[in-house]
């Protein structure tokens, strides 16, 4: 990957591609014959997939391969190499108005900073391949930690009250990957795959927490998916078939970075919290109910969000279905419902909402994170 270490300045473009389909790479490869975007920049990628977001998930795999053998062919590499160079993050499910499309980070040097105040930083950081014994447990969330920091020295970021989103993809097990610990003695934290999801997202938020000192480090292996009082207010995770490390993204504001952009968030306490989506907004700048007029919204660069069903079967006091429906996943309700709210606030469905919030924000809630040009 490319590091920020040796720069002085630098500055972070953020360009958001609709796509056709999983494999539609027209929109990179536009902006590479416009001039807009060097493909050496570019450090990650975070994509939206019309996948249903679960195990079986293949649309996730198949964007991240697609990226990573255009990038290769700029690059005059191997697709293994970008997956090493670039985080490649794909996260499933376009529910209700979502939209496919992927979010691409370039982060170039400058030679002057113009303009006072931090602006948008971006890291990018991979954990170490996982046994499938280590999913879901205390040496995720601690290897989880070790890349997080990691990722924050990348970005030129040193204070963590600037890191405001924390994406990762982290591996899920399969029945494969069950097989073979228990060919070696080893046993895994449940043998079902899509409960695995669950674990590794959980782990992995609570590393994220335990790298920004939101909670004490030690997290023990019971606390994951039971003690729902840790938890990370920037944490974003998405599990996923398609790797066997975790890849970390994180976004935030450094006085090292140049350019118009920033990046802010808030925490919605449940499904429906407007309040907590109108104080993201308003964390960059932007008075949500006034300023994202068709002039207003076109400082929205784009918005992250976790969105989950209450575990507690319960929004406000009020009995929710998402938990019991046999014919669609809660996840996907949880990104519908969430997805439709933001859309509105935002004025496109075009933004970046996951599902499963295990330790990702307050049970039933999460982060959301808004990417805006200064005002």
């Amino acid at each position: 990957m490319n590091s920020t270490h040796a720069m002085t300045t630098y500055q972070v473009d953020l360009f958001r591609v609709p796509m056709s389909g999983p494999g539609d790479l027209s929109g990179l490869h536009r902006l590479v014959a416009e001039g807009q975007l060097d493909p050496h920049d570019i450090v990650a990628v975070l994509g939206k997939t019309e996948g249903n977001g679960c195990v079986n998930d293949f649309t996730r795999e198949y964007a991240s391969k697609s990226f990573a053998s255009a990038l290769a062919s700029y690059l005059g590499c191997t697709p293994e190499e970008i997956e090493q160079r670039v985080a490649l993050v794909m996260s499933g499910g376009t529910e209700g108005v979502l939209s496919p499309h992927a979010s691409i980070f370039a982060r170039r040097p400058v030679a002057e900073k113009s303009g006072g105040g931090k602006r948008l930083a971006v890291g990018v950081a991979h954990t170490r391949e996982f046994l499938p014994e280590e999913l879901g447990r205390a040496i995720q969330v601690e290897e989880t930690a070790r890349a997080v920091e990691a990722a924050m020295r990348d970005a030129g970021i040193d204070d963590v009250a600037d890191v405001h989103f924390v994406q990762i993809k982290c591996p899920l097990l399969t029945s494969e990957r069950v097989k073979a610990a228990l060919a070696r003695g080893k046993t895994t934290i449940t043998d079902e795959p899509y409960a695995s999801m669950g674990y590794s997202r959980g782990a992995s938020a609570l590393g994220v927490a335990v790298a920004l000192g939101e909670i004490p480090v030690g997290v023990k292996d019971e606390a994951i998916l039971s003690d729902w009082g840790l938890y990370s207010t920037t944490a974003s995770t998405s599990a996923g078939i398609e790797l066997l490390q975790s890849a970390i993204v994180v976004m935030g504001n450094s006085a090292r970075a140049a350019g118009d952009t920033i990046i802010g968030h808030a925490v919605m306490r449940d499904a429906i919290d407007l309040r907590g989506v109108l104080a993201a907004f308003a964390s960059v700048g932007l008075d949500a109910g006034a300023d994202l007029s068709e002039t207003g919204s076109a400082r929205v660069v784009n918005v992250f969000a976790k969105a989950e069903a209450a575990p507690d079967g319960r929004v406000r006091g009020a009995r929710h279905t998402m938990l019991d429906d046999s014919d669609i996943n809660s996840t996907r309700h949880a990104r519908a419902a969430v997805g439709g709210m933001l859309a509105a606030v935002s004025g496109t469905g075009m933004i970046y909402v996951s599902g499963g919030a295990e330790h990702q924000g307050p049970p039933g809630g999460g982060p959301i994170a808004v990417v805006a040009k200064v005002g």
